[in-house]
């Protein structure tokens, strides 16, 4: 067992409740209070410990590593709110844990976000205060390219770019950057926002999270999956080809810009890898398929 495994085993047990220091009368306001005031100390003490950890964590290391794991961050939100119950909502546990995840990531080395904000209303800015934490250094840029240089060249660990759509300018289209796999490598880790339904007010706009790391698993993934296709290929005739392949897809976004090959992005269930035996089985694909990344599937919570 590693130490920081046996530190926490051998820490005395955090009870559940403190009889009221003010009697027997739990219905007295200032007992209630001193309650509260011990939980919150018991709550600090542990994330006090849960700090501890992530510098032990930090430690085993190499420099220089993103220390973000969307996957991961994933798995464990999925596991507190299985395990949730209780008046508060569970809402409230994915706020908490994001702004607890957001400090203890920015704890392992410098963490900053460039945001590609179209919006006029700063939709996609606050979709990314929301999931990356309030404290967390950001800027805004008015292109996918503007933001998606700053991770290349180390000046922001991640970028948060609109979700790509049918309709979407070529401009606009950054994924296909993606498919020419420059170093350092670039891959798609997230979809933002992670939980749903949304509260009223919070921004409506979806994103994806870009990152010069690979995609980890969280237990429930898609990836997304670049193919280039010879120009008269039709949407039908792509889709039998993945599924003759055995590639279990969703959406699929299909673009035929003028003078150029026609490009696919798809959705697929799981995390792939570039060996997968099956890529190579796509026939409609005119050159290797390349793994763009992939995600934690969004979680549902039942109101």
């Amino acid at each position: 067992m590693d130490s920081a495994a046996q530190t926490l085993r051998d820490d005395p047990p955090v009870p559940d409740r403190w009889p009221p220091p003010g009697g027997d009368d739990v219905n007295d306001l200032a007992s209630l209070r001193a309650e509260l005031d011990h939980l919150d100390d018991a709550v600090h003490d542990l994330l006090i410990r849960r700090a501890e950890v992530v510098q032990r964590v930090a430690a085993t290391k190499p420099a220089g590593i993103v220390a973000l794991r969307p996957g991961r961050e994933a798995a464990i939100l999925r596991r507190l709110l299985a395990r949730h119950r209780g008046a508060l909502p569970p809402q409230s546990i994915v706020r908490i844990w994001r702004e607890l995840l957001a400090a203890t990531t920015a704890m392992q080395g410098r963490f900053a976000i460039a945001v590609c904000d179209t919006d006029p209303a700063r939709a996609f800015t606050q979709l990314a205060r929301e999931h990356f934490g309030a404290l967390t250094p950001l800027t805004s840029h008015r292109s996918p390219a503007q933001a998606i240089a700053e991770v290349s060249a180390g000046r922001a660990p991640v970028a948060v770019l609109p979700l790509p759509s049918d309709t979407e300018a070529v401009s606009e289209a950054w994924w296909t950057a993606l498919l020419q796999k420059d170093e350092p490598r670039i891959h798609v880790v997230a979809r933002l926002p992670f939980y749903r339904p949304r509260p009223e007010g919070a921004p409506a706009v979806q994103a994806l999270v870009v990152a010069a790391i690979a995609p980890d698993p969280s237990g429930d993934d898609r990836s997304l999956l670049g193919l280039e296709l010879d120009p008269d290929t039709s949407r039908a005739r792509l889709a039998n080809s993945l599924t003759a392949a055995d590639v279990s897809h969703g959406g699929i976004i299909l673009r035929r810009d003028p003078g150029a090959s026609a490009l696919a992005l798809i959705e697929v269930r799981g995390l792939l890898s570039e060996q997968d035996p099956r890529l190579v089985r796509i026939s409609a694909a005119a050159r290797a398929p390349v793994v763009l990344g992939g995600y934690a599937v969004p979680i549902g919570i039942s109101p």
